[in-house]
């Protein structure tokens, strides 16, 4: 065998494997196609993923907005400046609000999630279930 009828077939060889590759992941997706409840599930989780981190951020904001009601009210009754403490207050009830406001979406948030992740194992029950169905038909 001479060198360029050696390193052909071994060119060939990597070419077939290649195609092979590519024809393989181009049908892996149809071959797992999702049921449309786990779909519904799984967008209903990622929306519950997105409320729960939008929800932490409110109460974070409420946390800061709290401490610094607080500080604003402490300044205010150490110069005994009437308005500042009020408004210190005033801040300090808003922050408390706030972030009270937030741990009842972020627990929302986490009910959506848990709900879209039984959407989809109910979903996937009812695949498995129909495919058992065929086989048995089959039999």
């Amino acid at each position: 065998m001479t060198k360029t009828a050696h390193r052909f077939g071994i060119w060939s060889f990597v070419q077939a494997l290649a195609l092979g590759g590519a024809l393989t992941w181009a049908a892996a997706p149809r071959a797992h196609a999702e049921s449309p409840a786990g779909k519904a599930g799984n967008e209903m989780e990622r929306k519950g993923n997105a409320e729960e981190k939008k929800a932490d951020a409110e109460k974070a904001k409420g946390a800061r907005m709290e401490e610094k009601g607080k500080a604003m009210e402490d300044a205010g009754d150490k110069n005994d400046n009437k308005s500042q403490e009020a408004a210190g207050k005033k801040m300090t009830k808003k922050g408390k609000a706030m972030k009270k406001s937030g741990e009842a979406h972020h627990d929302a948030a986490e009910q959506m999630e848990k709900s879209g992740a039984d959407a989809e194992k109910s979903g996937a029950k009812a695949e498995k279930d129909a495919a058992k169905a065929r086989q048995d038909a089959k039999k």
